[in-house]
């Protein structure tokens, strides 16, 4: 990864570009669902002052339980088709469409189809604390 350039004071100077290729970002399981993948696209350790950008990977099947995050979160479909409950309401989503989870807002995913589902997730940088809900 890379750091921020220092000035002759110690000082941190304004972040510098990043150009990460997708053959660089690598995929771990996440520990609370089974079928799902998270690649941290571009976060603080990356020099990213104010958001982390993920892409999460949603095998067909998957169910990831209802949680809450401490953090807000914008997701952006990028493949696949897939459910989404939000508070009480459950929704479709495919391709294109974009959703605003509110932080603590109870929220879960389910793969009902035969294709995987992908979509990139911008968070504050911090502390992302998931507390499962059921």
């Amino acid at each position: 990864m890379r750091d921020t350039t220092e000035d002759a004071g110690g000082e941190a100077d304004e972040p510098i570009p990043v150009v990460k290729r997708g053959d660089e970002i690598g995929y771990e399981p996440v520990d609370a669902a089974e079928g799902l993948r998270k690649g941290v696209l571009l976060d603080e350790s990356d020099g990213a002052p104010t958001f982390a950008m993920r892409r999460f990977e949603l095998a067909p099947g998957a169910v990831v339980p209802r949680h809450t995050n401490a953090v807000e979160h914008e997701q952006y479909v990028l493949v696949g088709e897939y459910v989404v409950g939000i508070g009480e309401e459950e929704r479709v989503v495919g391709p294109g469409d974009a959703l605003l989870i509110p932080a603590g807002v109870e929220h879960w995913y389910r793969n009902e189809g035969d294709e995987p589902g992908a979509f990139i997730c911008a968070v504050p940088n911090g502390d992302d604390e998931i507390e499962l809900v059921e």
